[in-house]
């Protein structure tokens, strides 16, 4: 029996909107094709959440009701909620009070995580900082992107990536041996500020009718640069936490990459040296949902999940922030299957 817990991962879900925009609606509306964007990015197609007035709580709040009810947790056992958004409600409150508020939670504490798209990856650290060192037992961690409030429907360069969407798991202390977080490393360069940004909206720039206008408060990316860090940094990590903890291709079982390109995420697991049916994918479907991409693979694979695979995630975002985290999982994904 440890005498310091570990965190393990003990449920997931998550939350999607019905609205599907496919390569043949976006070809409609901007200079692309279906061949173009699955050639270079992967996706098929992505959800958009289209009812005014609902943002990003709206999806967490449908996955973490999921999740309390798929694990059969009470909102009241909850000592703490970590939301992971680059799209919050309002620049204040956080946006993890509006979801603990809408889904009951009163006895935790909760705030925001940003890192870009590294956003969930880092705030799984954070979370189990607070289990290792006893300061909470059960911790709901949502990542969580309205991708479309910032996203340029004119840019074709970057409209086709983002899709909107919530995931959701929950944490808990474990005393066992062998289960849990196990190793992870977290890395941020901020010369990549230049490269992915959204410039208007902050207090350097405040919005204004000009700020509007030249359509400022949406995504830019320079692609090209994004793409060769991305590629380079998430591998880097990915292997280097093989290394680490004397992993090989054979004894991994899993490799949950953040869904951002296909050839980004084919490119990882060509350095790692895994087969395809190690690596999950489902870019097609969702397109990139930034916070959202890493629960929403563990959900849409969980079935497949034993306990005690060795599974890494990694990411690349914003920042630059990247990292991986090597856990092993905690239980068998089957037992949630509906008979």
């Amino acid at each position: 029996m440890r005498t310091m817990p570990r965190a393990v991962i003990t449920g997931v879900a998550g939350a999607l909107p019905d609205y599907i925009l496919t390569n043949e609606e976006l070809s409609r509306m901007v200079d692309t094709s279906d061949e173009w964007i699955m050639t270079r990015i992967g996706i098929k197609e992505r959800r958009i959440l289209k009812e005014p007035g609902k943002g990003t709580s709206e999806l967490a709040k449908q996955a973490v009701q999921k999740l309390f009810e798929k694990t059969n947790t009470s909102p009241d056992e909850i000592e703490f909620l970590l939301c992971a958004t680059i799209t919050p409600d309002h620049q204040f409150p956080a946006t993890a009070n509006i979801i603990a508020d809408k889904v009951g939670i009163k006895n935790a504490f909760h705030f925001d995580m940003n890192a870009g798209c590294s956003s969930f990856l880092y705030a799984l650290a954070i979370a189990r900082a607070y289990i290792e060192a006893g300061h909470a037992k059960k911790i709901i961690v949502v990542g969580a992107d309205k991708m479309s409030s910032i996203t340029d429907y004119t840019d074709r360069t970057t409209c086709p990536i983002f899709g909107d969407g919530a995931g959701a798991v929950l944490m808990e202390a474990y005393y066992g041996d062998d289960l849990g977080i196990i190793d992870m490393i977290l890395q941020s360069d901020g010369v990549g500020r230049h490269h992915l940004y959204q410039k208007a909206g902050g207090s350097v720039w405040p919005a204004t009718i000009e700020t509007v206008k030249n359509r400022e408060h949406y995504i830019y990316q320079e692609g090209q640069a994004v793409f060769k860090w991305a590629v380079s940094k998430m591998a880097d990590v990915s292997v280097e936490i093989m290394k680490r903890n004397n992993l090989t291709n054979e004894t991994i079982d899993w490799l949950v990459p953040h869904q951002a390109n296909v050839r980004i995420i084919e490119a990882v697991a060509h350095r790692m040296k895994l087969p395809k049916d190690k690596v999950m994918i489902n870019i097609e479907r969702y397109g990139n949902t930034t916070s959202a991409t890493l629960p929403l693979c563990l959900m849409d694979y969980e079935h497949l999940l034993k306990k005690g695979d060795n599974i890494i995630l990694a990411t690349f975002g914003a920042g630059f922030t990247w990292g991986a985290i090597y856990m092993k999982w905690a239980y068998d994904g089957n037992k949630f299957i509906q008979k």
